[in-house]
């Protein structure tokens, strides 16, 4: 799928304590100068935020959009990156479920 686009990725949690919300965000915060590949910042953009109550959220509480300049720069995220790896232990412990998808933008 991939033809050198960036990626588009939206990944959604279920928080349901105020304060792990608040920290989780504190940690995505970071993301984009923490996050290093080959000793630089490699995520293009992060936008992260409570979702505001709405019966289409289906109980996700936390809502983040990260761009990666490619799918290979994704994958090195979810597989080697250490600050993701933090983020992921702490996530675990506090969430009631998760999702993710990616894509490539149509108007890229």
């Amino acid at each position: 799928m991939s033809c050198g686009k960036r990626i588009n990725r939206i990944t959604l949690f279920k928080i349901p304590d105020e304060e792990n919300r608040k920290k989780l965000l504190e940690i995505y915060r970071g993301m984009p100068e923490k996050a290093v590949k080959d000793g630089k910042p490699y995520i293009l953009s992060v936008s992260a935020g409570e979702a505001f109550p709405d019966d289409r959220a289906k109980g996700f509480t936390i809502a983040v959009v990260s761009v990666f300049a490619s799918e290979e720069d994704m994958v090195y995220y979810d597989d080697q990156c250490a600050a993701h790896a933090e983020l992921k232990a702490f996530a675990r412990t506090v969430h009631q479920g998760a999702m993710m998808v990616y894509f490539e933008s149509i108007f890229d």
